[in-house]
């Protein structure tokens, strides 16, 4: 007889847009994409203002009877129900809010970008060592088996090695009046909140990059990139536009990581643009087609084949039962299966690794000259940081 699925128990930290999407994945059937070995349950959902929000979020993710339900993030990480918390708050809020949740003891799957700065991101990863918790950056992308087989062609040599991957992320949010799409205060623009392209949609270029590049250098060889940016601000102070070189000497390949608020990669989702992602060697290259987070086809394009071309679609399976599938599954999946092995970090996506990515978007931002308030650059944690309490 098969045994049972390994069952992860999630609490979920706040109820915006992307924690709806990230829980209705976690209640979607393993089954239909094809996982038996590990499984989810909801058991609580904590927002900051209110209980009723809370409960509110639970009926537009229809979640089933029996969840947990709190106005306040102390009291989620304080149930003993809870093995690990889905921190879904705004970047601004990650170091806090992640700490809050590791000091109690909880294991953590932290949204992306990981925190606001690099000093923040190595005080996580220390407190989760010190603490012997499992922590994760929740970089979704990284666990597409679309990503996966990428990196295992890059790996397989066929297109020989990597010079260079260009990568794009950009979003057309711009307004006749010079004006983008939301208010000052929304979180893409808004410095209390640590807003901005890079932070925000340039972390999924740099994932690509990332990936490719970095990751899959030998550990004894591994070299953290040498970083060239230029960025444009917006009104308010964030960054509206960066581009990023990043160049690794000693293994002779560069990047280019470009994200705007300006204008769009894709202006239709037939990709008339083009490819997202590129990643080229002497011998041909691979193509990403789709937004860089959530890339549904690749192509190989061979040199020496007089550039044939190899189309492999890559599609978000659905569990049927509620029509949904949006592909953080993967992810809630990986945490899974290094919880039931005892591994208390991600292969894919290691803490160092999380760490080299900040410092590249550290030093991004300081050639800018972007700068974000003490209340969110801080890496000193404080319980009762508004960041914490919800301003209560």
């Amino acid at each position: 007889m098969a045994s049972q699925p390994y069952t992860l128990k999630w609490g979920i930290m706040a109820t915006g847009g992307i924690a709806q999407a990230f829980t209705k994945d976690l209640l979607t059937n393993p089954a239909t994409r094809d996982v038996h070995d590990v499984a989810h349950k909801l058991v609580a959902v904590a927002s900051s203002s209110s209980k009723e929000s809370a409960t509110s979020f639970l009926e537009k993710v229809k979640a089933p009877s029996g969840v947990n339900t709190y106005g306040s993030y102390a009291e989620l990480v304080k149930d003993p129900d809870v093995e690990i918390v889905y921190v879904a708050t705004p970047h601004s809020h990650h170091f806090q809010n992640t700490m809050l949740a590791l000091e109690a003891g909880k294991h953590v799957l932290c949204e992306k970008a990981f925190t606001v700065n690099a000093a923040q991101a190595k005080k996580l990863v220390e407190t989760a060592r010190a603490k012997n918790l499992f922590l994760m950056e929740a970089v979704w992308t990284r666990f597409f088996p679309l990503s996966i087989k990428i990196r295992e062609l890059v790996k397989s040599g066929v297109i020989g090695p990597v010079y260079r991957v260009i990568a794009d992320n950009s979003f057309g949010c711009d307004r006749p009046n010079g004006k983008l799409e939301f208010p000052d205060e929304h979180r893409m623009v808004n410095p209390d909140l640590a807003g901005g392209a890079l932070l925000d949609l340039g972390i999924y270029s740099l994932t690509w990059l990332f990936q490719i590049m970095y990751h899959l250098q030998p550990e004894a060889e591994k070299e953290a990139p040498r970083t060239i940016a230029a960025i444009n601000k917006y009104t308010t102070g964030a960054d509206e536009t960066t581009s990023l070189i990043l160049q690794f000497p000693k293994h002779k390949t560069m990047g280019i990581a470009m994200t705007t608020l300006r204008v769009a990669t894709n202006l239709d989702s037939q990709n008339s643009a083009g490819p997202s992602i590129k990643i080229q060697g002497p011998l041909g290259e691979i193509q990403a087609f789709g937004p860089a987070y959530s890339p549904k086809q690749y192509k190989v394009i061979m040199r020496d084949a007089g550039g044939k071309v190899e189309v492999v679609d890559c599609p978000i399976p659905k569990d049927p039962e509620r029509d949904w599938g949006h592909g953080m599954f993967w992810e809630a999946d990986e945490c899974a299966r290094c919880l039931r092995d005892g591994k208390k970090e991600s292969d894919t996506l290691p803490w160092s690794e999380s760490i080299v990515i900040m410092e590249v978007m550290d030093e991004a931002l300081k050639q800018g000259d972007v700068k974000y308030p003490e209340l969110i650059t801080t890496d000193v944690y404080d319980p009762k940081s508004p960041l914490n309490t919800g301003g209560k």
